[in-house]
């Protein structure tokens, strides 16, 4: 069949243009089965006349027709003083999803809309009320990750916005007002009908952050992959490991710029060029603690987190010692790359690093199994000297070691007619006296 033509694709546009996601699908629906162009244009056309007010609704007063539909005196009052018209018409939106899951900052079911105006954003709208809950602005936005859902069944991926100022990290000034970091997951829908190659949600709204020049950090094999066995979803990746930081659970991501740990009040976003360096604690046959200090307007803090599993020592360690994240004196290296300024190149590592590469968790594992190689060598030390001392007189041996190595000596040639020769004279010299005292 032929393909659709400009002016039904038209049709469909105009019947789901307050949903561009859902247009571009219905679109890309009818570009690859043309068969059914005509019930697209059938559900398009019915679309557009529901969206037409009725007879009755344009003849109504609008005084008349706020309370027809119960809206309070109060609440035009409230509307009219923010200046701004809380509905979806006055926010130009790229992308619109209803039924999104929020945890951060509140936890409720609300509409995800992101707009295409530079001078909005991203927001969460009540699906009832049509109003604003909370949103924040392009220009406030600093990292946006996007991250798979640990300990889940099902495939999905939680979306976090973290403010400038707001990473859990840098402490903003007491005058200055910043946004609440946001969160909200996307469940994988797997749907037979639908077409393999359309762009999954996830995908749809990547691509809508990045048309606004936002990056959205992702996880990476090539950065981080954890070796603790996966009971939910066995056979997958796994990019996060579990960890507490005081009593409360959760989960550290190490990505290609910074360490995420989520998914609970407060977030943390541990950014390189933030980072002062990484140490380790409490180094056990099955754990450990991780310390990760920061440095961020002249704020130095540190964060525990403990119980990390041990099988992930190598993965974590590795990532440490690719981004010099063990040293401290690499900090402000760290932030001239922030900046653009180059730094020195080939430039080995120093401080926590030492024995060939050996870390401070690797030392500290080391002698938590035994003498390190320091205590070692000076045993061997102790040892070879106790042995050029040994005075075969002072330990109080029998008579018949005493008279094995004057035999030995002399057989020796001259060079037993020496002070061990004397000594062993005395030695024998000295029995009959004792016998004569008595």
């Amino acid at each position: 069949m032929a393909q659709p033509t400009t002016s039904e694709l038209d049709q469909v546009r105009r019947a789901f243009d307050k949903d561009l996601g859902l247009q571009a699908k219905v679109i890309k629906f009818i570009e690859a089965r043309p068969q059914g162009v005509p019930l697209m244009i059938d559900i398009a056309k019915y679309i557009v006349t529901l969206q037409q007010p009725t007879e009755n609704e344009s003849t109504v007063p609008p005084s008349k027709k706020r309370r027809l539909n119960g809206d309070s005196d109060a609440n035009e009052r409230k509307t009219t003083s923010n200046n701004y018209e809380p509905t979806t018409s006055q926010w130009h939106n790229a992308f619109r999803m209803p039924d999104v899951s929020f945890s951060i900052p509140q936890r409720k079911k609300l509409s995800l809309e992101i707009s295409v105006e530079h001078k909005e954003g991203i927001r969460a709208v009540n699906p009832k009320t049509e109003t604003e809950e909370f949103s924040i602005p392009w220009i406030d936005i600093e990292h946006v990750v996007c991250l798979p859902v640990p300990e889940k069944a099902t495939v999905a991926h939680n979306f976090c916005i973290f403010p400038k100022l707001g990473d859990g990290v840098t402490i903003s000034p007491n005058q200055i007002q910043i946004h609440e970091p946001i969160v909200w997951t996307i469940n994988e829908i797997k749907n037979k009908d639908l077409d393999a190659k359309a762009p999954s949600l996830r995908e749809q709204i990547i691509s809508y952050l990045e048309e606004r020049k936002i990056k959205v950090l992702e996880p990476s094999a090539g950065e981080f992959v954890s070796e603790a066995p996966q009971a939910q979803r066995k056979g997958e990746k796994a990019y996060h490991v579990k960890a507490f930081r005081g009593s409360k659970d959760g989960f550290l991501f190490f990505l290609s710029t910074g360490i995420v740990w989520g998914f609970k009040k407060p977030l943390h976003f541990f950014s390189f060029d933030h980072i002062s360096s990484i140490s380790y604690t409490s180094v056990l046959q099955r754990t450990f603690n991780l310390n990760i200090s920061t440095e961020a307007a002249n704020n130095d803090l540190e964060f525990e987190f403990s119980m990390i599993d041990q099988a992930d020592f190598a993965g974590i360690d590795a990532y440490i010692k690719r981004h010099r994240l063990q040293d401290a004196s690499m900090a402000a290296e760290r932030k001239a790359k922030k900046l653009n300024v180059n730094g020195v190149k080939g430039e080995k590592d120093s401080g926590d690093e030492n024995r060939d590469g050996e870390t401070e968790l690797e030392k500290a594992a080391r002698e938590a199994g035994g003498l390190g190689e320091d205590d070692k060598d000076e045993e061997d030390e102790e040892d070879e000297e106790d042995d050029e001392n040994f005075d075969p007189g002072s330990e109080g041996e029998s008579e018949g070691s005493g008279s094995s190595s004057e035999e030995e000596d002399g057989d020796g040639g001259a060079g037993g007619e020496g002070e061990g020769g004397d000594l062993v004279e005395e030695e024998l010299g000295s029995e009959p006296e004792a016998e004569d005292e008595l």
